[in-house]
């Protein structure tokens, strides 16, 4: 079988909307893929501004930023059709949306950005709302990208993703163990902004700071991290408990970055040792945003290189749209009611195959 659809993710490092294009091909339950177009839609900071503070707004008001930012999706990916010439050739749209509230032991989590807006702007098959059944039972609903680290990147025994919330899958003899690991980008963006920058582009202002011992040793005994898989974050942890603690400190932001991206790096290698197996397969898949942080995965290779773990950064392509590209497989899942969401990963009560179906046409 062979499905064309698109993926589109926004995650919590507000860069944009991620849009994919990819074939799938599916062969006696074996998977393929090939990336045919990709983009990354860059927000205005208007639009950076509005997502970043949906969690204030009202009931009503929330419901309007839902909506409208369905609109958006559904415009933009009608222009990402237009640019790249797809017309009658995209089968399904998968939108994960941009997730605001993530509460799984209240079993509640909420995107933003309407399915059913989605469908009937761009008059195609929509799959929204990925992690809510999930998380109705009884799981984190994060991360959900194991599915496809699986089906479609199997050679791998970890793979971490560095976007706003750093996240890592252990695959041991096809068993995936996954879990957020801490904030990443999310923070880091944060204190580069105070020097009027989206972000530390390689990590050089990073480099040019000092370590702060006091400060390292107070996030690394944060709580969440001794809590045991399968566990994950809300936005709120980086932007308010992390950042938070960053400012009391009062350093220079060069020292700032310095001491929080060695935190990542150092809670990466704990999440590694909490969950070792032997194995003679020792390579990680390193993608997102933080993988093009030159400086941070340095700091991994030097702390992961006692363990012989292979540290591979596929190509760009793969680094940047690797989640989205997860999405439109998991929204072709949910078109053939096969699993996209595994609860060895997540703790719910049983696999689940996720997603509201909007169809843009009757």
């Amino acid at each position: 079988m062979i499905y064309r659809a698109i993926g589109s993710m926004s995650g919590s490092s507000l860069d944009g909307l991620d849009i994919v294009f990819t074939e799938m091909t599916e062969t006696g339950g074996k998977w393929s893929y090939q990336i045919l177009a990709a983009d990354c839609l860059e927000y205005t900071d208007d639009w950076r501004k509005r997502l970043l503070s949906a969690v204030e707004l009202s009931a009503l008001n929330y419901q309007l930023l839902h909506t409208e930012y369905g609109h958006y999706t559904g415009k933009a990916i009608n222009r990402f059709i237009d640019t790249h010439h797809l017309h009658h050739r995209v089968n399904l749209i998968a939108s994960h949306g941009h997730t605001t509230f993530h509460l799984p032991h209240q079993k509640m989590t909420a995107q933003l950005g309407d399915g059913a807006t989605i469908a009937a702007v761009t008059q195609l098959p929509v799959v929204s709302d990925l992690r809510s059944m999930d998380v109705a039972f009884g799981g984190q609903g994060a991360p959900i990208v194991p599915i496809g680290e699986k089906l479609l990147l199997g050679e791998y025994q970890y793979f971490l993703n560095i976007g706003g919330i750093a996240n890592i899958s252990i695959n041991i003899n096809g068993n995936y163990t996954a879990f957020d690991v801490c904030a990443a980008n999310r923070v880091l963006n944060m204190l580069a902004a105070q020097k009027g920058l989206l972000y530390d582009e390689g990590g050089k202002i990073a480099v040019a700071g000092n370590l702060d011992e006091a400060l390292l040793q107070q996030l690394n005994s944060l709580d969440y991290y001794s809590l045991p898989a399968p566990k994950s974050l809300s936005n709120s942890f980086g932007m308010m408990t992390v950042y938070g603690i960053i400012e009391e400190a009062r350093l220079s932001v060069e020292d700032a970055l310095r001491t929080y991206t060695e935190h990542i790096a150092l809670q990466i290698k704990a999440s590694i040792m909490h969950n070792k197996k032997e194995s003679t397969n020792k390579k990680m898949l390193v993608t997102g945003g933080g993988a093009f942080n030159t400086f941070l995965v340095e700091r991994l290779i030097d702390l992961l290189s006692e363990q012989a773990i292979t540290i591979v950064v596929p190509d760009d392509q793969l680094v940047q749209y690797k989640e989205a590209l997860i999405m439109a497989l998991m929204g072709i899942l949910r078109w053939r009611e096969e699993v996209n969401v595994l609860s060895s990963v997540t703790g719910a009560a049983q696999n689940s195959f996720g997603g509201a179906l909007w169809l843009g046409k009757a």
